[in-house]
């Protein structure tokens, strides 16, 4: 069996039964942007957190731009730099409200000029948000493929994301993506990945460069 089938078949396993794609359209499209703005350097307790006492205050643009800026500032001050994500979070419910009449767009090229949203935040958008397939490089979908040599080191996001897509079933980018995701806060960890310890905690670790050379910084 090929390293790809190898690593499909583990993430199916593992997490396929807790991740359902018919979960990808639950949240509105604009909460969902916002949130991943929150998320943005920062923990994803303190990104729950910050967006639930937003939006218990204001969930559209409308009610985000009549929300004076330290009420903002202060509702999402948690999420780690809340002076510019707030100053980002107004001028975006602005454009959204007048280029777009409400709507969130749903393509790459106008998301990504849209102010602090880079790839990573329009491509979760697009997958979760409009169900459009896409692999979303976060930091975890960005160190496990490299680790094991899925990808070179030197890749940057969009290489990386590229990659992916190419190696990976349209059908299965979702999967692949959560997959990693939770696979990388669970035992590829940034620090102290579990197979240093045990290989036996990692299927990968057979095929896996970083563990075979103990060099696991990407």
């Amino acid at each position: 069996m090929n390293k790809i089938k190898i690593i499909l078949n583990y993430i199916e396993n593992k997490y396929g039964k807790y991740i359902d794609a018919s979960h990808m359209r639950n949240q509105d499209i604009f909460e969902l942007l916002i949130e991943t703005i929150l998320s943005q350097r920062t923990r994803d307790e303190n990104t729950e957190k910050a967006a639930d006492q937003l939006f218990a205050v204001a969930r559209t643009p409308k009610q985000i731009l009549k929300l004076p800026m330290r009420k903002l500032q202060s509702l999402i001050r948690i999420s780690g730099p809340y002076r510019q994500k707030a100053k980002r979070i107004k001028q975006i419910s602005k454009i959204i409200i007048e280029k777009y009449k409400g709507k969130i767009p749903n393509n790459r090229e106008e998301l990504i000029e849209l102010p602090g949203v880079g790839y990573k935040t329009a491509d979760i958008v697009l997958m979760y948000g409009f169900g459009i397939p896409r692999i979303a490089i976060d930091t975890h979908c960005n160190r496990v493929p490299k680790r094991i040599s899925l990808v070179n080191k030197k890749a940057n996001v969009e290489e990386v994301r590229e990659k992916l897509e190419s190696l990976f079933p349209k059908n299965k980018w979702y999967l692949i993506n959560l997959g990693f995701v939770s696979f990388g806060k669970e035992i590829c960890k940034p620090v102290n990945p579990l197979c240093i310890k045990d290989s036996k905690k990692c299927l990968f670790s057979s095929f896996c460069k970083a563990y075979k050379t103990k060099n696991f910084k990407v």
